[in-house]
């Protein structure tokens, strides 16, 4: 067999927890450890590994997971990259995605190494199948609805938010791509209700849909994982109008997110130095498997 990829967890929030649990499952992975703020802080779970606050304490390291959030990514992708480690992410701003890009591939190829950005389930999977249907239909209208569920990024972004104790952030699809957001807090002593809303609603995670902000006494008594998408494109084949395609998956958010990153790690050490996104890769390299059988099962 050949030499397990040997691959760091960079954070150990909601989904660096799911990604331990997806490389303990991978036969072609080993874990070289945990790498977060407070190494001491070691949970029982993670008794068989390094836990580390830095990734040289880990010796060799294939690829880097990075289980940040979304703001912190470029940071470390930058650090991890100026190593010769390559690195994936899961980086959700889409505004920013062919900026960031862009700055980590002239790092990546500086360093010999590869950094496959925004490869979660949306941006990332989704992207994948948005991309097919436009194979499909070149001409046409591509609608993407979230939810209703936890988004993470936006939860993250909120519980940044000062003022702000503990956050949830729901998203409601309301039809042909927009949404609703709601946005559920634990204030800390002090902090006046209308003073974090408006902070929140200021961001730019929130700034471009509906928000609405709610203080509740208890965010863990509503928190759910659970999120899904129906991705609709109406469009033309050739000359032929009125070509419809519809996908949909209900989902576990940080399961399918880590699940999707460990096989974006598996991609990122079959291609030439650069950064990408998910779109750029043969999928073929995102599989555990021999090229032969995956093509003779798959085609």
């Amino acid at each position: 067999m050949e030499k397990k990829i040997r691959a760091a967890v960079v954070g150990y929030g909601n989904i660096g927890r799911y990604v331990v649990e997806a490389l303990e499952t991978a036969p072609d992975f080993e874990i070289a450890g945990v790498v977060r703020r407070d190494p001491s802080d070691r949970p029982a779970e993670l008794a068989a590994y390094p836990v580390t606050g830095t990734v040289e304490e880990l010796g060799p390291v294939d690829v880097a997971i990075l289980c940040t959030p979304t703001r912190k990514v470029e940071e470390f992708a930058l650090q991890m990259l100026a190593k010769g480690i390559r690195t994936v992410d899961s980086f959700d701003i889409h505004t920013d995605i062919a900026g960031l890009r862009g700055r980590l591939d002239e790092a990546a190829r500086r360093h010999g190494s590869v950094s496959v950005i925004s490869a979660g389930w949306d941006p990332g999977s989704d992207s994948i199948v948005r991309a097919l249907l436009e194979v499909c239909a070149p001409k046409g209208i591509t609608y993407t609805n979230f939810g209703p569920g936890m988004s993470m990024g936006h939860t993250v972004a909120v519980k940044a938010v000062e003022g702000v104790k503990a956050a949830l952030s729901m998203t409601i699809p309301t039809g042909t791509g927009i949404h609703r957001r709601m946005v559920y807090v634990e204030l800390k002593e002090g902090y006046e209700y209308a003073d974090v809303a408006a902070r929140i609603k200021a961001d730019d995670y929130f700034a471009h849909d509906e928000t609405h902000v709610m203080q509740v006494e208890s965010v863990d008594a509503l928190l759910d994982m659970g999120h899904g998408v129906n991705l609709t494109r109406k469009g033309v084949s050739g000359r032929t109008q009125n070509q419809r395609f519809e996908f949909n998956m209900s989902i576990n958010n940080p399961a399918l997110t880590a699940q999707i990153l460990v096989s974006t790690a598996r991609a990122a050490t079959r291609q030439r130095p650069g950064a990408y996104t998910m779109i750029e890769i043969p999928l073929i390299d995102y599989l555990f498997g021999e090229r032969e059988e995956l093509i003779r099962r798959l085609v």
